[in-house]
């Protein structure tokens, strides 16, 4: 478990502190010096550490294997804490004290924003009293905003109301030093007039992600009236800030710094603030700070819905969008500051609190001046502690917080009684009921829409016509190669089979279900499907959830052949519950009018019936499945009892077989006189449908391989023999019924696209009006055989014996990170319908914490960890890494987001066994960064390249390539995101291609192709 090293003592680190002990990767927070309230939260430790001493901190944090230091207040950024401590190898969240000087130095920040174009009040900066008096008095514009340039504890800034009072600002801070050092420069400012918000972004250097805006208030009495401070309280998200101007506010200024920080020498690791002013002309900055804002982030964080600590972690390792924060657009959060009577002047310390309010699960209490002394809460500072209330209603978290806020009792306790009440106002007279309001997104499905783009022309085919996101979908019959088309139409969905898959947080599965239950159907018809289009419906759009969803159709559409056509997202309030969504789905085919099938008329006693093999249970049945899993007492994340090495979830999700392509041709050719998809109903509901009245089938179910998943159903669930043929496919997608002549070119066709089949029956006449028209023989002797290859502990209750592997590559894969590259592998290596030539034996980490360990264990495979921290050298590391994987005797070597580089003689020793992706269309682009490259290279197309390592970087032979249109207005962070989903389609190919042997590295550096 992971180690967090927190600096500073106010409520901002409480909140912090708060939100990284819900990850499951952090053991143990220690918080410096911390106060009373993060004494009291499980997994801290409040520590006494002199940060200023960096020697005695550096010492103290590899002593105790500190993983990830996160700096609060800002000083000791300015001071170089983070630069020392990165100098170190110790990982630390926060800007060096370059990167700072966009807060230490306001000077340094207004011209910085004057560089870079970054929109901003008209200013100037001054060291000299009566030169900066004399442009008050001479500027033109109203320069009243006076500040100081250096830190002052967010005091410095003086909003004057008139010139005079303004000439007096600079008095105090140039002359009389207020300020001491921090007012050795002031800067001049032009008063902006509008509202004021505060938008913070997570950054890596180059991507940025936005947190939701808040809104802060920073005067002490109600009304804004009286002295600044240094916040009495917050709201977020700020309705003030639309998602265009987020938008235009991440593009026009969070990315403009990042990217300008990064180019003067200064790469921005951490979270950068900006205080803004909302005016006539757009949003202009007030000022940067370079750090969490206190007290928006009191508020921020509660809607925060993902793990805090791996978004970190993944912005010091310059790889956020591999860990991007999830936020509950559904909730608004208010906080109310209570202070001690005197703030932000001279104030009383060690004032005992004698009551706090009691917390439910929407409230929390952040304490920022508060102390233990024997024993007893007391003050230690001005901003004593903020309450935090979240609601699906700004106004009911408003109601809660004050309340909770008046049971606050010390001796002066004062707070302010209208934080978020101008927003209420507006929303009650100011702004009319919005859509967003009542709970559906238009821009988030239009950005949805964004991104599923580019999935969609992923599935182009001939005679599609235009691009998806217009009224209608429009398909060329003729471009086609139609001429005289009959129009063959299917629709289905998933079932309850959804409800297996958002318990198991796989959502990819289901799409391709999706595709594979309408193109199956038109099949029956000996028709082509052309297009598809889906329906999505859900009470709250999850993007990330959705594109997954719609990745899986897309796969689901390019295994058919046809194109994703179109598609509709309703997003409904009310009729779903939180991660709960339903799919439909319709498929569009053509058959010629002359093809003539199926041919029912001329079935006729003796023909043979052919069953194809199911992949699985494909899409039906599941409401009976998930009650016998209940009665199993096992968890879909448990080992899979039907002997492969999957977990039980993955293989109940295994995607529904597609036999378009495969058995189209055949259809067509005359051979086979109908075709039946066994679906709802399974063997005795559908075979029936494609006989001609007066005959029947005898099958011998011992003529066919029943997998193991239904015997373990049936055993488990004590299920009838009918009413397993009633329900399930039992090992056959798909019935074919040809003439005796024609059976063994049937099945060598069938055999040529590598489709299993088996002769499992005849056709008979029907005995009577009454008999049964499918007969089923030696079924219960068949799943009693099949049940043998299920664990026999798992049947009975107890733990999982180890399944027997089948000969193939043993792989080891190399990882840092999240593994999702990893998870396509296993994926793919796992589902028995890709009978796979590869085996993933070993998953080796050099971080302790990387999520792809979780995944990794999950799918039931060895995981260690070697901490490259460990060894002297790189080579030390290396060998160690080598001996590993040759002890588990791995064959062949990927590397799945692996932040190391090997020597040259690990690269020699696996030369044409070790395997690689970068996400470019190498040989262009190469090295870190390619994202921003291809985009600053203006290219349009760009992509992954899976190749094999050498010892120059990124220049061994390219095994597989995965193109990626660039579209218009992409940003590094949109990029990388659809990069990534083709990389998960490369990746695995590639593996194939080499574990099969398909594809092997000579030595001379060349691959030799082979179709064996």
């Amino acid at each position: 478990m992971s180690k967090v090293l927190i600096v500073g003592c106010g409520g901002r680190e409480h909140a912090l502190a708060w939100a990284i002990k819900n990850s499951t990767r952090v053991g143990s927070i220690f918080v410096a010096p911390g106060n009373a309230g993060t004494d009291k939260l499980k997994k801290c430790t409040n520590i006494s550490l002199n940060i200023s001493d960096h020697e005695e901190l550096i010492r103290w944090c590899k002593e105790e294997e500190i993983d990830l230091v996160v700096v609060g207040p800002e000083v000791p950024l300015a001071e170089g804490l983070s630069d020392v401590l990165m100098q170190a190898g110790i990982p630390c969240f926060g800007p060096s004290a370059k990167a700072a000087m966009l807060e230490s130095s306001k000077s340094f920040a207004k011209s910085f924003m004057e560089r870079h174009g970054i929109p901003t009040a008209r200013w100037r900066s001054f060291t000299d009293c009566d030169e900066a008096v004399a442009h008050i008095c001479s500027a033109p514009y109203e320069a009243l905003v006076v500040k100081a340039s250096g830190l002052a504890a967010g005091k410095g800034v003086i909003v004057a109301r008139t010139k005079d009072e303004a000439c007096g600002a600079v008095r105090e801070i140039l002359q009389k030093r207020v300020f001491g050092k921090a007012g050795e420069t002031v800067v001049i400012e032009e008063l902006l007039e509008g509202e004021e918000v505060s938008c913070l972004a997570f950054s890596d250097s180059r991507s940025i992600c936005m947190m939701p805006p808040a809104q802060d208030h920073k005067r002490l009495l109600d009304a804004n009236l009286g002295p600044n401070t240094g916040g009495m309280g917050a709201y977020c998200p700020c309705s003030l800030v639309s998602d265009a101007e987020l938008k235009r506010i991440a593009r026009d200024v969070m990315q403009k710094t990042v990217d300008g920080m990064r180019s003067e020498g200064a790469p921005y690791v951490g979270v950068l603030y900006a205080g803004l002013m909302l005016t006539a002309d757009g949003a202009k900055v007030l000022e940067f700070n370079c750090r969490f804002g206190d007290p928006e982030t009191q508020v921020i964080l509660p809607l925060l819905k993902n793990d805090l600590y791996m978004t970190l972690r993944a912005c010091v390792a310059q790889k956020l969008p591999s860990a991007l924060p999830v936020w509950d657009h559904t909730l608004s959060a208010v906080g109310v500051v209570v202070v001690v009577n005197g703030y932000p002047g001279s104030y009383k310390k060690g004032i005992p609190i004698t009551d706090l309010p009691a917390t439910a699960s929407n409230t929390c209490i952040f304490h920022a001046g508060t102390s233990l002394v024997d024993g007893c809460l007391v003050t230690s500072g001005g901003r004593v502690l903020a309450v935090v209330t979240t609601s699906t209603s700004l106004s009911s978290a408003s109601k809660t917080a004050n309340w909770m806020a008046g049971e606050v009792k010390f001796q002066g306790a004062f707070f302010r009684r209208d934080i978020s009440a101008k927003a209420l106002q507006r929303s009650a007279t100011g702004s009319k009921m919005s859509y967003k309001s009542c709970g559906v997104d238009i821009g988030a499905g239009d950005a949805l829409v964004e991104g599923i783009k580019p999935l969609s022309l992923a599935t182009a085919r001939a005679g599609c016509v235009g691009s998806i996101g217009g009224f209608a979908g429009l398909f060329d019959l003729a471009a086609a190669g139609y001429s005289d088309a009959l129009l063959v139409s299917g629709t289905d969905g998933v079932g309850t089979k959804l409800k297996v898959a958002q318990d198991c947080g796989i959502h990819t599965s289901v799409g391709i279900d999706l595709v594979a239950m309408c193109v199956n159907d038109v099949l029956a018809s000996a028709a082509e499907p052309l297009f598809f289009l889906d329906y999505f419906a859900c009470g709250a759009l999850d993007g990330s959830v959705t594109l997954e969803v719609i990745s899986g159709v897309t796969r689901g559409c390019q295994l058919a052949g046809c194109a994703l056509l179109g598609g509709e997202t309703a997003e409904m309030p009310g009729m779903y519950r939180a991660g709960e969504y339903d799919l439909a789905g319709f498929a569009v085919g053509a058959v010629e009018r002359r093809q003539n099938f199926p041919q029912i008329a001329d079935i006729s006693e003796g023909d043979v019936v052919i069953g194809v093999a199911s992949s699985g249970l494909h899409s039906n049945g599941f409401s009976m499945v998930r009650t016998i899993v209940e009665m199993s007492h096992l968890s879909y994340s448990d080992a899979s009892p039907f002997g492969t090495s999957c977990t039980l979830g993955d293989d109940l999700l295994t995607p529904t077989k597609i036999y378009s392509k495969s058995l189209l041709p055949v259809l067509r050719s005359g051979r086979v006189r109908a075709y039946a998809h066994i679906t709802g109903g399974g063997l005795l509901g559908n075979i029936p449908r494609i006989l001609p009245q007066g005959f029947a089938v005898l099958l011998n179910a011992s003529l066919w391989q029943i997998p193991p998943v239904f015997a373990w159903l049936q055993h488990i669930g004590e299920v009838g023999e009918e009413e397993m043929l009633k329900t399930f496919n039992l090992g056959v997608g798909v019935v074919l019924i040809s003439s005796a002549l024609h059976a063994d070119s049937v099945f060598a066709h069938l055999a040529q696209q590598g489709e299993a089949a088996w002769r499992i029956g005849t056709v008979v006449l029907q005995q009577g009006d009454a008999g049964s028209v499918v007969q089923v023989a030696n079924l219960g002797e068949s799943l009693r055989k099949s049940l043998q290859l299920c664990d026999v502990a798992s049947l009975n209750g107890g733990p999982r014996a180890k399944s027997q592997q089948r000969p193939r590559t043993k792989v080891g894969v190399l990882i840092s990170g999240t593994g999702t590259n990893l998870q396509a592998l296993i994926d793919h290596t796992q589902a028995p319908s890709n009978n796979s030539a590869a085996a993933i034996r070993l998953v080796i980490s050099n971080v302790e914490s990387a999520p792809g360990l979780d995944r990794a264990k999950k799918a039931g495979i060895s995981t260690l960890v070697i901490s490259h921290k460990g060894f002297k050298s790189r080579l030390e590391f290396d060998v160690a890494v080598d001996r590993a994987l040759r002890a588990a005797g791995v064959e062949l070597v990927c590397l799945a987001g692996f932040m190391r580089i090997l020597t040259g003689d690990f690269v020699r020793k696996w030369h044409g066994h070790l395997i690689n992706v970068h996400p470019s269309l190498l040989p262009s682009f190469k090295g870190m960064n390619a994202h921003q490259l291809a985009l600053d290279a203006g290219v349009r197309l760009t992509g992954c390249s899976v190749h094999f390592v050498e010892e120059e970087v990124d220049a061994g032979a390219i095994i597989v390539q995965e193109a990626v249109p660039i579209l218009h207005g992409d940003d590094v962070e949109k990029l990388s995101e659809r990069v990534k989903t083709a990389e998960h389609v490369a990746f695995p190919r590639a593996l194939e291609l080499v574990a099969s042997r398909r594809a092997v590295l000579h030595d001379d550096g060349k691959i030799h192709w082979s179709n064996s």
